[in-house]
């Protein structure tokens, strides 16, 4: 009896399950904490507050996680200084607090310019980016960040 095939097939399938037990071991060593990412889609300012206070809620629950904001079109009146929210209450120190906390703020350079909104009008914590639709496609497709629109 030729036993080379039934050799050929156990040495295939230990080495399946070792992969797989190798790759289970790697992501034992993974927890929520490092690998929670978040991006926070705004497109309108009347959910800026909303956002801001998901993403406190997120990170008092999620601390070690990574929290993205990018905003475009309307989205973006929140990051101006001196914007306020329909009660008057400014946005600036909730950015300030949540900027500390490592949360990221990412504005729509397209939006700037069809706005005509200087970098000069925007909260410091801000950051701009090419395109605001594309930087969520690219946070979601090639860094794996999870999708919220408040």
């Amino acid at each position: 009896m030729n036993t080379k095939p039934i050799k050929s097939m156990i040495t295939s399938c230990l080495l399946v399950l070792l992969a797989i037990g190798l790759n289970a071991s790697a992501r034992s060593e993974e927890t929520p904490d490092t690998w929670e990412k978040v991006v926070f889609h705004l497109d309108e300012k009347r959910n800026a507050r909303w956002a801001l206070m998901l993403a406190r809620s997120y990170l008092d629950d999620r601390p070690n996680a990574k929290v993205i904001v990018v905003a475009y079109g309307p989205g973006i009146d929140f990051l101006v200084k001196d914007a306020q929210d329909s009660r008057g209450n400014p946005y600036a120190a909730d950015v300030q607090e949540l900027d500390a906390a490592g949360v990221g703020f990412r504005v729509c350079a397209e939006t700037l310019d069809a706005k005509k909104v200087s970098k000069d009008d925007l909260l410091d914590e801000v950051s701009i980016v090419p395109s605001g639709i594309s930087e969520i496609v690219r946070l979601q497709i090639k860094d794996g960040y999870a999708y919220l629109k408040p």
